[in-house]
């Protein structure tokens, strides 16, 4: 799938005409299996990130992948033909995306698959379990008996936070709508708050050591009534977070990290929920349930 101008979903067109991609020294080249959609997907695809990296046309969207290695770069020396891989690809240029049958990725982007997850788990897994695993461990520094809150819980990003900060010991406080809030308990949260019930710091019984802001505006806000420290709030949505004293975190590929990810999978710790998996053919589809919102579980699109 790919499109040639920016715009809304219908700018994205199947394509059996384009090239296949080039195989550089440090490239991997994935036979892709499935390939996660995000929000930022719909964002570049709007053009709102023309401005931060060069973007050739036509684009083929996303950034998350499973599959199995087709060919390496000679520099390449992790990852060889017939291995299976995830991981996040964000190249250094906006063209080469995961919503394809073959996919250029920098071997830096992809680690093994966890054994435990599916290719469709596998697919759905890195732009948010990087972006919450990145956060927890680098922004807040979590560790074994911290209070922490998650916001929007039921989330991509938050629902990996949730099972991330348990798995490094913390008591998990989550945010979600009262329909999630059985969702976050089997993931492990030991106390669920509706945000809907007004200033989440009012429903605290007591401050907490961290918190992950995935909302902005008046949750964010609000975020140093909730917190001791104000230098452990960290947002992964809204910069202003910096002026109050905390830590923004734009997610970034890192071997290190996946590999922590699938040892937290196959340790049995990280369960990836799907909310529906399309064939890539309906990526419009896909990107139109991403697009709505209030989704339990990733969106994928899988290639047959």
């Amino acid at each position: 799938m790919a499109y040639d101008r920016f715009g809304d979903d219908d700018v994205l067109q199947l394509r059996d005409d384009l090239p296949d991609p080039p195989v550089g020294p440090d490239t991997v080249l994935v036979r892709v299996h499935a390939a996660g959609v995000n929000p930022v997907d719909m964002a570049i695809r709007a053009g709102h990130l023309a401005g931060a990296y060069p973007h050739h046309f036509p684009i083929v969207p996303g950034w998350d992948v499973a599959g199995v290695v087709e060919a390496v770069g000679p520099a390449v020396v992790t990852f060889a033909p017939g291995d299976e891989v995830f991981g996040y690809v964000r190249r250094d240029d906006v063209q080469w995306g995961t919503a394809a049958e073959l996919v250029p990725a920098p071997q830096r982007c992809l680690w093994h698959k966890p054994r435990s997850l599916s290719f469709t788990e596998a697919g759905a897994l890195p732009l948010a379990g990087l972006t919450a695993y990145q956060a927890l461990t680098e922004a807040l520094d979590v560790g074994e008996g911290d209070r922490v809150l998650v916001h929007r819980a039921s989330g991509g990003v938050g629902f990996n936070a949730v099972q991330i900060a348990v798995a490094l010991g913390a008591h998990v406080i989550g945010t979600a709508s009262p329909r999630n809030h059985g969702f976050l308990r089997d993931a492990g949260a030991a106390e669920v708050l509706d945000y809907s019930a007004g200033p989440i710091s009012e429903q605290l019984s007591e401050p907490v050591d961290a918190v992950l802001d995935l909302v902005g505006g008046d949750t964010l806000a609000d975020a140093p009534k909730q917190v001791r420290d104000v230098s452990r709030i960290a947002s992964v949505v809204d910069p202003s977070v910096n002026d109050m004293g905390g830590r923004y975190v734009f997610v970034r590929p890192e071997q290190h990290d996946l590999e922590e990810l699938a040892r937290m999978a196959d340790a049995g710790q990280l369960r990836v929920p799907i909310a529906k998996a399309f064939p890539l053919e309906e990526l419009v589809a896909a990107h139109r349930m991403v697009a709505e919102g209030h989704v339990r579980g990733k969106v994928v699109v899988t290639v047959r």
